[in-house]
């Protein structure tokens, strides 16, 4: 049996959740819907040749603006992936409460075969015909990094937004996940990564859902799996290892597998790679596994997928020892595959909650780029000072002196580095305690991901309905 595509295997999941809402068959109708695509063919010239590039901009919903979603960069992009992931983007911006509509776009092109010169040419060129069409702009569609994408390119795109907007006030807010000396904002590279982190850690310590896998409550000493070493994946690791104490027994990567029973430090995994052709292969004390998919087979605790979607197919579901998955790529499970998941007690927790992180982080900046001034800048010594004062009373009160470090950790002010940390755990709680209520609440429901699109459903309807666009 054939897979479906992934917008189908979306549009798929939509129907099943939708089935349990109250909500009228015509406005479920206008939010599955993707009201704009943009599809592009420019020429760029390479060297002494010209190529045609061909890329894409989806704005899946505009019942809230701007609509909000990653650019990505991947000679496998096309129409219905993007289409797909800016589906995604709606249904995540409103589960986790940030008011933008979803978008995506794409560039059909392998960036690591292109020079950084090439690839400026080639964004700066898509920006373009994004302006010309309206399809760019702090109140209208504001794009952020994705698969292929980074802090660069965002800053290119500022850049040329701003060469043909010049004077509009709140252009920095065109993009998001700029280098933080360009407009952008102190945690935004780690966001996702550290989202997963909060989600994964709140369930793990919800003891009814712990019970239901047949595990203990907290995230210390999980056995975790991760595919994938991009930036959601290497910061996820780094971030539970050091937070949260889990135990990586196996990663997976391009280039193959590899397991380690008593763990795998991520932080050295990434520098090994780093020194040794870009490649996990060889990992002191590590074992390589047959291939790149088979570290997914381990048992474990928690299973990580953080690349690409359609990982977990019809194909291997199957053969899966996990107890708990944690989708922090878009769409890594199919459809199908998803209810083989569920005959076997694993828990699926969905992409469009777990890796929030990055677009709730893009809102904050997108804030501050409208704010026109950093998070921190007004209270941060105020706080300090009131801390400080504070300590002081209560050693003249008890007559003891507490260490200078002590007064360093007690005095400190909030950076806006630990506003953005506090503002997405905020998020990523809250959201989390949405979607499990409705779960824990109504069994029909089956699983998490048709708990966070009734969330999202119902969150859409209610802005149509207050919109006043349907009688």
């Amino acid at each position: 049996m054939s897979e479906i595509s992934f917008l189908d295997s979306v549009n798929r999941n939509f129907d099943r959740a939708a089935s349990f809402t109250k909500i009228p068959k015509g406005i479920l109708e206008m939010i599955k819907a993707c009201n704009a695509v943009y599809e592009i063919q420019f020429p760029v010239r390479i060297g002494s040749e010209v190529h045609v590039i061909k890329a894409f901009r989806a704005q899946h919903s505009h019942h809230r603006l701007p609509t909000k979603g990653g650019i990505r960069y991947s000679k496998m992009v096309n129409k219905d992936e993007v289409e797909a992931l800016a589906a995604l983007m709606t249904y995540k911006c409103a589960i986790v409460d940030v008011p933008f509509g979803g978008a995506k776009g794409g560039v059909a092109i392998n960036p690591w075969q292109y020079t950084e010169e090439q690839l400026e040419k080639i964004t700066r060129r898509y920006t373009t015909e994004l302006i010309r069409k309206n399809f760019i702009g702090p109140g209208i569609d504001v794009p952020a990094p994705d698969y292929g994408t980074g802090s660069r390119e965002m800053a290119w795109i500022l850049d040329t937004y701003v060469t043909f907007k010049g004077g509009e006030i709140d252009a920095a807010g065109c993009v998001t996940g700029k280098p933080v000396s360009q407009n952008g904002i102190s945690g935004r590279t780690e966001a996702t990564g550290r989202g997963v982190f909060y989600g994964l850690r709140e369930l793990c310590e919800t003891p009814d859902a712990m019970a239901k896998v047949g595990l203990t409550t907290g995230l210390k000493n999980k056995k975790v799996v991760i595919q994938g070493l991009g930036n959601v994946g290497q910061h996820t690791g780094l971030i539970m290892q050091k937070e949260g104490g889990i135990k990586v027994i196996g990663v997976a990567e391009y280039e193959g597998s590899i397991y380690k029973e008593d763990g795998i430090d991520i932080e050295s995994l990434i520098e090994f790679r780093k020194s040794n052709n870009n490649s996990i292969l060889g990992f002191p004390g590590s074992t390589t596994l047959s291939d790149r998919m088979a570290a997914l087979e381990l048992e474990c605790d928690i299973l990580i997928p953080a690349a690409l979607e359609n990982q977990i197919t019809i194909d291997n579901a199957h053969k899966l020892k996990c107890k708990i998955i944690g989708e922090a790529a878009n769409g890594p499970i199919t459809a199908e595959s998803e209810e083989i998941l569920a005959s076997k007690g694993i828990l699926v927790v969905p992409d469009m909650y777990l890796n929030a992180g990055g677009v709730t982080v893009s809102y904050f900046e997108w804030l501050k780029n409208l704010s026109h001034m950093r998070f921190g800048r007004m209270e941060k010594r105020f706080d300090s000072n009131a801390y400080q004062r504070l300590v002081a009373t209560v050693e003249d009160l008890s007559g003891k002196k507490i260490s200078d470090t002590e007064r360093a950790v007690l005095t400190h002010g909030a950076d806006e580095v630990d506003l953005v940390r506090s503002g997405l755990e905020e998020t990523m709680v809250n959201s989390f305690q949405q979607i499990w209520k409705v779960y824990s609440t109504r069994p029909e429901v089956q699983t998490l991901r048709n708990a966070a699109f009734i969330v999202a459903l119902e969150k859409i309807s209610n802005d149509y309905a207050n919109l006043g666009i349907f009688p």
